[in-house]
């Protein structure tokens, strides 16, 4: 919970910088660290009079941060586009910090339904963005198909040419096996393509002849079972609570049929 408060009080000293810097003014009260995380994300630059300004990544970035907002604002807090993350540079394991791409995931936490609901809830857009975290740094390739367990090998180098892994990516990669076992497969696929791959919906249903509108069901289903797995679902009150939940016999697979 104390990370979570930070992440999110984080993120509001760096949408108030972005807002200064926006309306020409210059970082007189903002914590140094904000300010050398927003350098090094690429939202802000120093110019030659030693001042600041906003590139054009800021500005967009910007516009997003003003959008957290409604029910789902405190989880997507934990989860904006500013994040740390480890990649390989000329053979080494480097943790720099990224301005993430919006997930599908995200549109659909923003989204609102003719109900006025949005068209997933802040508990399942956790659970989703959760395993995009694992699976971004446990360096699983776009390569991964139905055998997504073995994931592709690295031919990179650590120190004394072993190649080994680094523990935080083994222990990344576990959970997301984990996970894929504990949604099971008439999920798992559905949950790889959007939160992981980032497919949209249309071409979720498009490349598995799925009818039209469906994949939305069936990853609210998915997303269900995945918070459960992670621990973070919830007793549901008010409207959400005449959502329908499906719970299936053992050896029982789910599936999308086209009806007649």
């Amino acid at each position: 919970m104390q990370q979570t408060k930070k992440r999110f009080d984080q993120n509001k000293d760096i949408a108030r910088l972005l807002e200064s810097l926006a309306q020409g003014g210059q970082p007189k009260s903002i914590a140094a660290d904000i300010l050398a995380l927003c350098q090094r994300a690429g939202l802000v630059v120093q110019t030659d009079n030693a001042t600041f300004a906003l590139t054009d990544l800021g500005h967009a970035s910007r516009m997003r941060l003003r959008q957290v907002d409604s029910e789902v604002g405190a989880f997507r807090a934990q989860h904006m586009q500013l994040a740390e993350r480890d990649v390989m540079l000329k053979d080494e394991l480097v943790r720099v910090t990224v301005n993430d791409n919006e997930s599908p995931l995200a549109w659909l936490a923003r989204r609102k339904g003719r109900d006025g609901r949005t068209l997933i809830d802040g508990v399942q857009f956790a659970a989703g963005e959760r395993l995009r975290a694992d699976f971004t740094r446990g360096q699983l390739a776009p390569r991964v198909t139905s055998s997504w367990s073995a994931p592709t090998a690295r031919s990179d180098k650590a120190a004394g040419g072993t190649g080994e892994m680094t523990d935080m990516i083994v222990a990344s990669r576990q959970r997301v096996r984990m996970a894929m076992d504990g949604v099971g497969p008439e999920f798992s696929g559905v949950l790889l393509d959007v939160c992981c791959f980032l497919r949209g919906l249309e071409d979720v249903e498009r490349e598995r002849g799925w009818p039209a509108r469906s994949a939305k069901v069936v990853l609210q289903l998915a997303l269900d079972r995945l918070a459960r797995h992670y621990g973070l679902a919830k007793e549901t009150r008010g409207p959400r609570a005449a959502h329908v939940r499906t719970w299936l016999a053992e050896g029982v697979s789910f599936g999308v049929v086209e009806s007649s």
